[in-house]
């Protein structure tokens, strides 16, 4: 039997823990919702999940003793998208991970009161998701993904690659809503140069082969690729389409030339990934998403696949060769 003084010692110690402050992290195991765009193969092919858990386990959160996840994986579905929101709203887990506009906008319409925070958002300010950059004022923040001015260097990068080049293609989906103003962007930027713009549009994944054949057809020398997760998921289609069809492609996110793909230009998204995570400990530790500037990406890097290069029967100039970050041989 237990003496007096080890029952007393006890029952110091429950009371103490009582005491303890409701959100106490020691005692609590936080649920962190995620609402991937694509598939979990891709999720952790990119290299993006594994960077945002390792990023969480250098703040000190092991998966499991710490926190857990709901994680949810739309493939690249808009039907995925609505479902899994409402499934993580439904569940009221404490702040969620969100991948891709049209989850962003589904997740703001189902609350108010989840922490939200994005991973890529092209314009979030224009797409109503927050008031400012500086104090986005609801329950949304994160890490925007591009700028408007990179459609110029789009063209620059695909002009010093493809000799005489005078017709761009856009290929684009606009069952994401930013892709028609990006589209103008790229319209404004380049027109004005002398260069025709022909568009392409992919609302699922089985036009994909009849979108890049169109704009083969129209005898377009180079093609912008909008970033979204539907070309994400079949990145590596999408590049095999494209080289079958002899077409010089940049895209914005460096796993379409990891996918095969020509090149990419832009921010590296796993380090979004990893910077969510420093978003999510904040909120965890009781800052408001209202209050968390959103950030844009200061760092850009040029990825150049030097396979596709020689088999679409292109040279790089030395010059481009040397600003790129990585060049897949």
């Amino acid at each position: 039997m237990p003496s007096r003084r080890v029952v007393l010692v006890s029952a110091i110690a429950l009371l103490w823990t009582c005491r303890l402050p409701a959100g106490a992290q020691a005692q609590r195991r936080w649920r962190i919702g995620l609402v991937y765009v694509g598939s979990k193969q891709s999720a952790f092919e990119t290299g993006r999940w594994p960077a945002f858990l390792q990023a969480m386990r250098e703040l000190g959160y092991l998966e499991g003793r710490d926190f857990v996840v709901e994680a949810r994986y739309a493939d690249a579905k808009e039907e995925g998208y609505r479902r899994y929101a409402a499934e993580l709203v439904q569940a009221n887990v404490d702040v969620i991970l969100s991948t891709a506009t049209p989850i962003h906008r589904e997740l703001k319409r189902l609350t108010r009161t989840i922490p939200i925070v994005m991973t890529v958002s092209p314009d979030p300010v224009g797409e109503g998701l927050a008031t400012s950059l500086a104090r986005p004022g609801g329950n949304i923040t994160g890490i925007t993904s591009s700028n408007a001015e990179l459609s110029l260097k789009y063209y620059e990068l695909l002009s010093a690659s493809v000799p005489k080049i005078s017709r761009i293609g856009v290929l684009l989906t606009t069952t994401n809503g930013t892709h028609p103003q990006q589209l103008k962007n790229v319209e404004a930027a380049i027109q004005p140069k002398g260069i025709a713009i022909v568009s392409s549009d992919v609302r699922k994944a089985d036009e994909l082969e009849a979108a890049v054949a169109r704009l083969a057809s129209e005898k377009v020398h180079g093609v912008i690729i909008l970033a979204d997760g539907l070309f994400v998921q079949h990145a590596r289609r999408l590049a095999a389409l494209t080289l079958r069809h002899r077409l010089a492609t940049i895209y914005g996110t460096s796993e379409y030339p990891f996918a095969g793909g020509m090149m990419s230009y832009g921010p590296d998204i796993t380090e979004n990934y990893r910077r969510a995570a420093v978003y999510v400990d904040k909120i965890l530790k009781g800052a408001k998403p209202a209050d968390l500037p959103i950030e844009q990406p200061t760092r850009f890097e040029l990825t150049i696949n030097m396979r596709t290069v020689k088999a679409l029967g292109l040279q790089i100039p030395p010059s481009l060769l040397l600003r790129a970050e990585r060049v897949l041989q």
